[in-house]
């Protein structure tokens, strides 16, 4: 059964750090790889989908937010199909459910393109 598994979420304080994990098991190589991108996104109560990071699985080049880019590192696992978020000097603004992506483009920001997303993971900064 293919699916996308997130981890890594929980409850931190401001200041904090956590290191999300991503895993796309059970997909085809060319699946994961058929627009090179993976990628992470957030969506807090009552807000749109908001566009963190991606890399290219290919290249390992990356975009980031500008919200998030001095803050959150984006990373290949040495397995293709899994890739990271570490997330440094959180802000209780962070607070969202994160969720990854695969099979979509690196230009496309708005994640219409990712075709396998996972059911995500919690993260909550108190101040």
């Amino acid at each position: 059964q293919p699916q996308v598994v997130e981890s890594g979420g929980g409850s931190v304080h401001t200041g904090g750090s956590l290191r999300l994990s991503c895993e796309a098991s059970g997909y085809t190589y060319s699946h994961i790889h058929s627009s090179n991108c993976m990628g992470w996104w957030r969506r807090a109560p009552g807000m749109e989908r908001e566009a963190l990071a991606r890399i290219n699985l290919l290249d390992g080049s990356v975009d980031y937010a500008d919200s998030v880019k001095d803050r959150f590192t984006i990373s290949r696992g040495n397995e293709k199909n899994t890739v990271y978020l570490q997330m440094n000097s959180l802000k209780p603004e962070d607070t969202a459910m994160y969720y990854c992506a695969v099979g979509g483009y690196c230009y496309d920001a708005g994640g219409f393109s990712y075709t396998s997303w996972g059911q995500g993971t919690q993260v909550t900064v108190s101040s």
